[in-house]
């Protein structure tokens, strides 16, 4: 092993400093909205991709607002229940959404054997209506070989009371895992936490808390799952409103609102909380 040498001057430790610093921050790729206009030029400038139907409904189906509860922009994802479908190709579903995409960084594309950290902002408004079919307001898909089910899903679904549901798939012990009442959800910013071990023997976790006191509104820590598919290149998250139109009459316009994405494949410490210790 190479001598270390000792007695550093205070030039050298800063510079040391501004190295990790340097580093911390490529572990984690982040989108955060900047103002209004050019919303999807920003999102793609951080190499996520866009779903969204526009090709048929010629607006832009995500755009940046002023929210004054975080006193910033945030992103807007509007979706219309009888002008819009999944992108120009289906039409018995609806989707705006954003993923990690093929462009991206190494950093948003999670190998077998690879953890992801996740942490976003949302917030459902007001009268916000899910159907008895989804409303998948988040996902983790694999890309390539068996990618057509999520491995991982929030869905607020329509009951008495409505729910929303962490839903996992996988080769076995498939189905509805952790729910919570839909109600404590709405109108109120929530600061959501994923995190997925990629693999035959993987693992997840879901932390869902207000984000004004922290308060815990739904949690799940899984055991051991299968969170990989056959012939798949990578898993992605994607976030947004993809929802069924089975039950449309359930349904109506919607705006839901997300802040703040982080994604790295190093430490939940390099996506912080934005949750204030008391």
């Amino acid at each position: 092993m190479k001598n270390i040498p000792i007695g550093f001057g205070a030039g050298y430790w800063a510079g040391a400093a501004v190295f990790l610093s340097a580093f911390t921050a490529q572990a984690a790729v982040t989108l955060s909205a900047d103002g209004v206009g050019n919303t999807y030029e920003l999102i793609e400038s951080k190499k996520f991709g866009i779903e969204v139907p526009d090709c048929k409904h010629n607006v832009r189906h995500v755009r940046e607002a002023f929210d004054s509860d975080l006193d910033k922009y945030v992103f807007a994802f509007d979706i219309h229940r009888d002008l819009d479908d999944d992108r120009c190709t289906a039409t018995d579903r609806q989707r705006v959404e954003i993923k990690t995409s093929p462009e991206g960084s190494p950093t948003q594309q999670h190998a077998r054997g690879e953890t992801a950290h996740y942490r976003w902002k949302f917030k459902l408004p007001s009268g916000f209506q899910p159907s008895p079919s989804f409303t998948h307001i988040h996902q983790v898909k694999a890309y390539g070989g068996d990618d057509d089910s999520p491995i991982l899903t929030l869905t607020p679904r329509f009951g008495n009371p409505s729910k929303l549901q962490v839903i996992y798939t996988g080769s076995s012990n498939s189905g509805v895992k952790a729910e919570a009442n839909l109600a404590p959800f709405i109108n109120t910013w929530v600061e959501a936490y994923v995190r997925i071990y990629n693999d035959d023997n993987g693992s997840i976790q879901v932390n869902l808390r207000r984000l004004s006191d922290g308060a815990s509104l739904l949690s799940w820590k899984s055991g051991t799952l299968d969170t990989w598919r056959t012939g798949a290149s990578y898993n992605r998250g994607k976030w947004g409103i993809y929802r069924s139109l089975d039950n449309i009459s359930y349904l109506r316009d919607e705006t839901v609102l997300f802040a703040d994405w982080c994604v790295t494949e190093t430490a939940k410490r390099d996506c912080p909380s934005a949750i204030q210790k008391p």
